[in-house]
């Protein structure tokens, strides 16, 4: 069927929206002026040395990094199981029990970073990276949950059947078969997880302190005093390590049929 004029301007005009911040950004970080502008006077790369010159942003780097890796790697340890029981077995509220799961993706990334800030104040006296772990654990769970939910509904059943019948219990075929099986599940999941944990903003901000920051606050406080490309070569930086790291997980695992 021939498509109209109208659906390749539509397209246009829908592209142009969503990728158009990003190319302004891309191009704002390749400036020679002390300000961030567009369009861009000259060429440099002085404005992506300076990233790496800047202690703020490396230290706050490596904070994220750690902090997503664990974060990623506990939500998964805890969501599987749960992700197991919700597709394996019925039970009385099993529809609350997932509605309660989804919490952290239903309610504004705001309303749980202050509930979290409230709650550590009030009933429990921790420090700021534990915080943040525990923080960043909770939004990370829905996700983990999902998606290998998806990869257990994929799998045959009758492959965890079969070893039950042979003998083995439960617990020894989830981790001799079921684990196995759904992996690229367990690593997209892990990759999904990872970068909403390395981006997150509305958690991170009422959970970060004196001295610990991830990386998109210490871009938030670098812009109270600064307004130069620096911080648009970092976001150049941070979109080809996102699109990198999503493309190759579609690529080795096809992601997309998790997500």
């Amino acid at each position: 069927m021939k498509r109209s004029r109208w659906y390749y301007v539509s397209l246009g005009i829908v592209y142009f929206f969503l990728l158009g911040p990003f190319l302004i950004i891309f191009a704002a970080a390749f400036g020679e002026e002390s300000t961030l502008s567009f369009p861009p006077q000259g060429f440099s790369l002085n404005w992506f040395a300076n990233v790496f010159a800047t202690e703020q942003f490396i230290y706050s780097f490596w904070t994220s990094l750690q902090l997503g890796l664990l974060a990623t790697a506990i939500a998964l340890i805890l969501g599987t199981p749960v992700a197991y029981a919700l597709t394996h077995f019925h039970f009385p509220g099993e529809g609350l029990v997932e509605t309660v799961f989804s919490l952290p993706i239903l309610v504004p990334g705001l309303v749980i970073g202050l509930s979290m800030l409230q709650f550590f104040v009030l009933f429990g006296k921790f420090n700021i990276v534990s915080g943040l772990l525990i923080g960043h654990i909770a939004i990370l769970f829905p996700y983990a949950v999902r998606v290998v939910s998806v990869s257990l509904r994929n799998l045959d059943p009758s492959v965890e059947e079969a070893a039950i019948n042979l003998g083995a219990n439960r617990l020894r075929t989830f981790f001799l078969i079921v684990l196995p099986n759904i992996r690229a599940g367990i690593a997209a999941a892990f990759i999904l997880g990872f970068i909403t944990s390395f981006n997150n903003v509305p958690v991170s901000v009422f959970l970060s302190g004196p001295g610990i920051q991830t990386l998109p606050i210490a871009m938030l406080s670098y812009m109270e005093y600064y307004f130069d490309p620096t911080i648009a070569a970092l976001s150049t930086l941070l979109i080809i390590f996102s699109i990198v790291l999503v493309q190759a997980a579609e690529r080795v695992l096809g992601l997309s049929q998790f997500v």
